[in-house]
């Protein structure tokens, strides 16, 4: 996958991850709150932050000085 197919996903990924955000935030503030979803949400949202550090690691290569 070339550098602007890894952008587009890295974009896409960050946008989910806002999603997913709101979507905690939502529930969160509902008066009888489903902690196991918002757990599942969070699980998942850091799954993608790992996704989003890997991606950004392979665009920004490393400068050893």
């Amino acid at each position: 996958m070339n550098d602007d197919g890894y952008q587009q996903q890295l974009e896409q990924l960050k946008i989910e991850h806002r999603d997913l955000d709101d979507s905690i935030r939502a529930l969160s503030a509902q008066t009888l709150i489903d902690q196991l979803q918002i757990a599942r949400l969070k699980k998942k949202k850091l799954v993608l932050k790992d996704r989003i550090m890997r991606l950004e690691d392979q665009l920004i290569p490393d400068i050893i000085a």
